[in-house]
């Protein structure tokens, strides 16, 4: 496979010291990764299915809600009143509220439903603290974050767009909770994504507008504004509406054309929030939407049209080389799975299966074991993740059993226990057996052994370095008595040639020579006095040497 310009200089091991903080870089390392795996194991290409589907919501519904700049007033209001007991006193004293806001998750908004609920529930003693600062009766905190609140109070829909952001990420809710989990989701992944993004889409999409495919549906133009619905018929939710219906009487402080234009503000919010997520989430990829084929409840209704789906990953696994046997081992394997549909009593054990109740990797473990070839292609599949919910996860049991000066083996230890103990079911239920007894009693010993090993791997290590150390001194002193050596021979040649010189000169000149010659010929015996001394260091250093070895 030919390698594309420029991947000379940066390949995969240099992209993996890269922060992998951006998309670009991420993709860029799976492009890099596709390419590295295709050249050291004959072309073999990884299975993929997208980036993350949670973060792509994540990041969906903050490219919507940015336009308001909602993040900064549910910043503002936590940092207002976090690590400051005067600033929460003189709020209590000038409100009678004791209630306070909750902290804002800036890389996870579709959190931040509890955050935006508690704002709107203080909001009304927000405006009070405001407007006793501008009275000079309340001391004025004099910082960005109550800045920012007095400009939110001058908005008098800001309870109307805090209302819509808590009513889409209720949409969203179910899709997290369900994919939160480390169970394999991705069989049914294609229909949850699909339901949630149609869902997002009636609200603001005319009904004739929406295709019934699924296909046609990620290529919907959702940014086509002759699709929309009239302004006026946009759900912005019932929290919303009931805010803008008492701010739009006649006493109201927000016009009709406000209102549209805050109708028109929650359409394109929407139109933001789906095309992101139509455009980065995995709904895209094949593999994604047949591997709906894994659904016990699909394979019951349609059993066709699964065993259609799986033909196509088969395929798929074939091109990519991941499949050992290739055309012939596909058609074993779709054979078995055409078997396993026409099995009456599997059928009826298929429409029962309940997502909410048992894992489908269990499921299918127990009704298609039978069938080899089928269920170890089934387990690859299965295999494929449908998120980084579990890895994150996982970062944050590490701070938790993080302490100061802790190794790295100590960590991955105690990974390994709450592991084990997340396994059993909680600390309780952990079984008592006669071989953990039995290791726990010899924990000190073992201890001890480990200390001791520790402690003569040190003493190599130091003993090493020594070694190392006079190792080098050794050959320095070496190459300074070569140095030297030369040097002698150099000074006594140039002597003799002198002295020779002098016998056939006669007068000052012979005098001259016969000076320098022996000047030349004390220099040469300092010289091998040095050499001497050289001698006896060297002796000493290999004396040294001997004792380290």
């Amino acid at each position: 496979m030919p390698k594309p310009e420029g991947t000379k200089e940066l390949n995969l091991r240099n992209l993996l010291s890269v922060s992998m903080d951006g998309p670009a870089v991420n993709w860029k390392f799976m492009d890099l990764l596709q390419l590295e795996h295709g050249e050291q194991f004959g072309g073999i290409q990884l299975q993929v299915v997208g980036s993350c589907g949670i973060h792509t919501l994540h990041n969906s519904f903050k490219g919507g809600f940015e336009v308001w700049h909602v993040e900064k007033v549910l910043r503002s209001l936590h940092c207002l009143f976090n690590n400051a007991p005067a600033r929460r006193e003189d709020f209590t004293s000038a409100t009678l509220s004791s209630t306070f806001p909750l902290s804002f998750c800036g890389h996870r908004w579709l959190e931040n439903v509890p955050a935006a609920e508690r704002a709107i529930e203080i909001w009304p003693s927000i405006e009070k603290f405001v407007d006793q600062v501008s009275t000079k009766k309340v001391k004025n905190p004099g910082n960005a974050s109550f800045d920012t609140l007095s400009e939110a109070r001058k908005d008098p829909l800001i309870c109307a767009k805090l209302h819509f952001f808590v009513f889409i990420a209720r949409v969203f809710q179910p899709f997290l909770e369900k994919y939160q989990k480390d169970a394999p989701m991705m069989p049914f992944l294609w229909n949850d994504l699909e339901d949630l993004i149609r869902s997002l889409l009636k609200r603001f999409i005319k009904r004739d507008a929406l295709p019934s495919s699924p296909y046609k549906l990620v290529r919907l133009d959702v940014t086509d504004q002759k699709l929309w619905l009239g302004t006026k018929d946009v759900d912005i939710g019932m929290g919303a509406a009931a805010v803008i219906k008492g701010l739009s009487g006649a006493k109201g402080r927000v016009s009709e054309l406000g209102v549209l234009q805050f109708k028109k503000e929650c359409q394109n919010a929407l139109s933001k929030i789906c095309k992101k997520a139509l455009d980065k989430c995995p709904l895209k990829y094949a593999t994604v939407h047949n591997m709906m084929c894994l659904d016990p409840r699909k394979m019951y209704s349609s059993p066709d049209e699964c065993l259609q789906k799986l033909k196509r990953l088969i395929e798929k696994f074939v091109l990519d080389k991941q499949l050992t046997g290739g055309i012939s081992s596909g058609d074993v394997i779709s054979q078995q799975f055409e078997k396993a549909l026409s099995n009456e009593a599997k059928s009826l054990e298929f429409a029962n299966f309940q997502p909410s109740v048992s894992r489908v990797d269990t499921f299918l473990s127990q009704n298609l074991s039978s069938y080899t070839d089928l269920w170890n292609f089934c387990k690859k599949l299965l295999l494929l993740s449908h998120g980084q919910a579990e890895v994150e996860r996982g970062f944050s049991i590490n701070k938790e059993v993080e302490t100061c000066n802790m190794s790295e083996e100590t960590v991955v230890i105690q990974r390994l226990i709450c592991d084990q103990v997340k396994v059993c079911g909680g600390v309780t239920k952990v079984p008592l057996t006669k071989e953990l007894i039995s290791y726990c009693a010899s924990a000190r010993s073992r201890y001890r052994a480990h200390l001791e090993e520790e402690k003569k791997k040190r003493e190599t290590e130091e003993n090493s370095k020594k070694r190392k150390y006079v190792e080098e001194d050794l050959k320095e002193l070496k190459q300074k008595k070569k140095s030297i050596r030369e040097i002698c021979i150099s000074l006594e040649n140039d002597a003799d040639r002198m002295a020779e010189q002098a016998e056939s000169s006669g007068g000052s000149k012979m005098a001259t020579l016969i000076t320098e010659s022996n000047s030349l010929r004390r220099r040469a015996k300092d010289k091998h006095k040095e050499l001497i001394e050289l001698d006896a260091e060297i002796e000493n250093k290999i004396v040294e040497l001997t004792k380290l070895s």
